[in-house]
């Protein structure tokens, strides 16, 4: 099959290096020229500076070039740009691919956003823990992709998948988005408890009350089912995000932890931390569905308005006891 990649970021290289090698042809976008000429005559990218690509992989500036090769169309930029970007792209491709993770200044996710702008173009949505670094090595990886076109999703499956990518399938579609979007958000306060001490029995807790929020939030949004979110786009990258050294979201929050200011750590980081960008509008959206979300509200407290990590935390602490949640579940055998 032949694979367009808008996006020439770590993750994006990374899927064209796994495509690659599934045999398929892989031409990627790049928005800057002298990341597409390293691709193509040194089979090299800053983003994967320790990757040898596979020479089958050729790069673009061109995005009339990257639309007339593609039988799919990838999304990997991120997502603040997906609405500029793909506008410029004619005629519409007839599939999609997305492995941009947040929401838009409009309050909408890659999905409505593509419904916008190519309303008949078939749509799926890859997300899970995995970090480019990690599939760029061949390190075991497991994902879903959520599609209403389920023939798309299973060919998409069967293209990608091999010895070290598994791929599952869901037709949860803004469940598994809202999963992206928002564990970055808690992500960033993960990053925030290590930055102050790294404390186990605090992240935790905000790892679990963060999956509440998750799951409070997406079913309010549209989510089809709360199983959406015990899954890989949900817990499973909720969990790699909130640990993992290689997290931009995480590597944000430790930082302004310490004491440096947002500005200078975005500027000094390649690519873009999603959860910085998608915290405004998610609360937004929170605010207009009457859904709770105080730890995100503290993140971007802590993000925006300067507050005190320690502040913030004594505050989620204090706040009102009650009961812990339970999420009714009807359909675990199909779940397992």
């Amino acid at each position: 099959m032949r694979f367009s990649i808008l996006g020439a970021g770590s993750w994006g290289t990374a899927f064209a290096k796994l495509l690659a090698e599934n045999g398929h042809e892989v031409l990627i976008w790049a928005r800057r020229a002298e990341v597409a000429e390293k691709i193509n005559k040194e089979h090299k990218n800053e983003y994967l500076e320790s990757i040898e690509l596979p020479r089958a992989i050729r790069a673009t500036t061109d995005l009339n070039e990257l639309q007339l090769f593609s039988d799919i169309f990838v999304l990997s930029i991120p997502v603040k740009h997906i609405r500029e970007v793909v506008k410029h792209v004619q005629p519409p491709p007839k599939v999609v691919l997305n492995l941009s993770k947040g929401i838009d200044e409009d309050l909408k996710t890659v999905s409505q956003i593509i419904k916008d702008i190519w309303p008949r173009s078939s749509y799926a949505v890859l997300s899970g823990p995995c970090h480019a670094i990690e599939v760029a090595n061949k390190f075991p990886t497991a994902v879903v992709i959520a599609s209403k076109d389920v023939e798309f999703a299973k060919t998409i499956q069967l293209a990608v998948s091999n010895s070290y990518f598994r791929v599952y399938l869901s037709e949860d579609v803004i469940g598994v988005e809202i999963c992206g979007a928002v564990k970055n958000v808690i992500a960033i306060a993960a990053g925030i408890i290590d930055g102050l001490g790294g404390w186990y029995n605090a992240k935790s807790a905000l790892i679990t009350r963060g999956l509440h929020e998750m799951v409070r939030f997406g079913l309010a949004f549209g989510a089809e089912s709360p199983l959406t979110f015990m899954g890989l786009a949900g817990i499973g990258d909720l969990v790699v995000t909130c640990h993992s050294p290689y997290s931009r979201n995480r590597q944000v929050g430790e930082k302004v932890a310490r004491g440096l200011r947002l500005v200078d750590v975005l500027s000094s980081m390649k690519m873009v931390a999603e959860g910085v960008h998608t915290v405004k509008p998610l609360l937004k959206l929170a605010k207009d569905l009457n859904v709770e979300m105080p730890i995100s509200r503290e993140v971007y407290e802590i993000l925006f308005n300067g507050k005190d990590p320690k502040l913030s935390i004594e505050q989620l602490m204090r706040r009102p006891l009650k009961m812990e949640s339970n999420f009714i579940v009807t359909d675990l055998p199909s779940f397992l």
